[in-house]
């Protein structure tokens, strides 16, 4: 018999204690949900193959892009384009869901050491 749960996103953000390091609650389909804390800067990069949805679950998150910039605030959420250039920025501690394909990296084709590793679930 299956076992029907629902998820909670703030049990799952509580285990996690590092910035820029996304976990993974769900998957549909190709898509996976993933949950993560940010703080200060990113590196510049984009997702050549795919859109990529940030949905602020507590604090405030900046996205930079080349020529102009969004705030996404909590309860808000904002999909950045695919082939778009963007830099994610956390004045203070922000809580995340990311939705893209399974296999996205966080730093697209930029590499370098803010590169998490993929499918790390939670």
């Amino acid at each position: 018999m299956p076992s029907y749960q629902s998820l909670n996103l703030a049990n799952k953000l509580q285990l996690i204690n590092e910035h820029w390091s996304p976990r993974v609650i769900a998957e549909m389909n190709d898509y996976q949900f993933k949950v993560v804390k940010l703080l200060g800067d990113f590196i510049w990069h984009d997702h050549q193959d795919t859109d990529e949805t940030f949905i602020v679950l507590d604090g405030q998150l900046r996205i930079d892009f080349r020529d102009g910039q969004v705030l996404v605030r909590q309860g808000e959420m904002y999909v950045v384009p695919k082939g778009v250039e963007h830099k994610p920025y956390a004045e203070q501690e922000v809580s995340l869901m990311l939705i893209e394909p399974r296999g996205v990296l966080n730093t697209g084709d930029a590499g370098g050491s803010r590169t998490a590793q993929n499918d790390q679930w939670i």
